[in-house]
């Protein structure tokens, strides 16, 4: 025990990270989140893969990999010769004995493999050939030090006292929130928030806004953001092919297009811009690019029968989708947006038709938004059952740098500027702290209304 508890005091200062395959479509990016240093007890790492799939990792498995990571980041980019990455695990093997002398260095490699095979597996979706304990964000929640994601609003909506997005969205959560219309930062200290989020140990970030395309340096900051999973929260409009190739060159992970309606009149209306044809023409050329590409669809009563969204976008060739409730804020407050607003039976039947379709054709469907449809219907649905995540999973920092809850919490409770304040400040700031504990119980619902909840 005291040789794991001193390599884990010298080495599990930050979250150890490394890609596979990184320029195959095969990509697997590996995060690796060390909990905090105990003496006496130990707590799983957190595995996560591709910004997705969170596992939990054993002491001997998560030293093993650690030390692996390292040797293997030595190396560099560029091909490997079989007879060098046998040299990467004799060099794992000799330092692993150092830690379990008692251990065969043939029994090291075997558990290399075996873990290559489980990320392997759960990447691609494949049930794993060994059982996976399970641990649940709640229960990691006291021995976690950062959200898994960070989402960042490089776009703010008015810039210069002017509206700054190619729509004005029926249902826009970030109209009219206060850390939604202040100053943006500039391209030198979002780099400077990606540093931070990076000595913070967040292995994901989402860019978004408002409409983030709408900043010209946006493909400089992706590329600052390497190290991380990155993800890109668009309408599509500027979608081109061009636009296309350069997000693939700056390696961003995914890209979520928000598309309304297979119905041009509907889509339009919604987003109070005359540019369908532009957005399916980007959901087009963000596949043909080779992007891993999510459409998301808020309903409504006006796009209530979202199974023909979702065979339409069948035939675009998008295979993952996903759809929610009107988040309420913003503009999904307003009088206009409530009068669309669905009951819970019409988004239930809504998106069991949409489920039903999915699994037909082989697409996949989350369903995002907590409280809006019964646990147990979920399940018959087939789909994951989601909760709230705001400052624990996820949180934003607004366009000027101000932290918050999550990207739909622009108008409440903030926890400091992440230019200016240190991270653990931030993170046990006591608003972000009730945050958290109420995001930790899990419950299907969201805070947001619910001020005895947080305040």
């Amino acid at each position: 025990m005291i040789r794991e508890k001193i390599f884990e005091w010298k080495n599990w200062k930050e979250m150890i990270h490394t890609t596979w395959n990184p320029k195959d479509p095969g990509v697997i990016r590996i995060h690796m989140i060390p909990p905090r240093f105990r003496l006496f007890r130990f707590i799983p790492s957190v595995v996560i893969l591709n910004g997705n799939q969170i596992l939990p990792l054993n002491e001997s498995w998560a030293i093993l990999l650690t030390i692996f990571i390292k040797e293997l980041n030595q190396w560099g980019e560029g091909e490997m010769t079989q007879e060098q990455g046998r040299g990467i695990l004799e060099n794992t093997a000799v330092k692993m004995r150092k830690i379990f002398p008692n251990v065969s260095p043939e029994k090291f490699e075997e558990d290399l493999e075996l873990i290559a095979e489980v990320f392997e597996d759960i990447a691609r979706g494949r049930e794993p050939k060994v059982e996976i304990g399970q641990m649940s964000i709640g229960e990691y929640a006291p021995y976690m030090t950062a959200p898994h994601r960070m989402d960042l609003m490089v776009s703010a909506m008015e810039k210069n006292e002017r509206w700054n997005c190619n729509q004005h969205c029926l249902h826009c959560y970030a109209a009219g929130q206060i850390y939604s219309n202040v100053q943006e930062l500039g391209t030198a200290d979002w780099k400077r928030v990606i540093e931070k989020c990076q000595k913070a140990r967040i292995p994901q970030l989402t860019f978004t806004g408002g409409e983030p395309t709408m900043r010209e340096d946006l493909f400089e900051l992706l590329k600052e953001a390497r190290w991380f999973i990155t993800r890109l929260n668009t309408n599509g409009i500027k979608l081109t092919r061009e636009y296309c190739e350069k997000l693939r060159e700056a390696e961003l992970d995914n890209v979520q297009i928000t598309f309304y309606s297979q119905d041009a009149e509907i889509h339009n209306k919604l987003t109070g811009a005359l540019q369908y044809d532009k957005t399916v023409e980007g959901i087009k050329n963000a596949l043909e690019a080779g992007l891993s590409v999510n459409v998301n669809t808020p309903l409504c009563a006006w796009n209530a029968d979202y199974v023909e969204t979702v065979k339409f976008l069948k035939s675009l060739g998008v295979t993952y989708v996903t759809c929610s409730g009107l988040i309420p804020a913003g503009n999904a407050v307003t009088d206009d947006s409530q009068n669309t607003r669905l009951s819970k039976e019409e988004i239930q039947k809504a998106v069991a038709d949409a489920a039903s379709y999915c699994w037909e054709h082989g697409m996949e469907l989350s369903f995002t938004s907590p409280g809006w449809i019964e646990e147990k219907d979920l399940r018959e649905m087939g789909l994951e059952v989601p909760s709230c995540g705001a400052a624990l999973s996820n949180m934003a920092v607004a366009p000027d740098g101000t932290v918050v809850a999550c990207q739909s919490c622009l108008d409440r409770e903030n926890f400091g500027n992440i230019l200016t304040a240190k991270w653990k400040d931030i993170w046990e700031h006591p608003d972000c702290r009730k945050y958290r504990e109420f995001s930790a119980q899990m419950k299907q619902e969201c805070p947001l209304g619910k001020e005895e909840n947080h305040g």
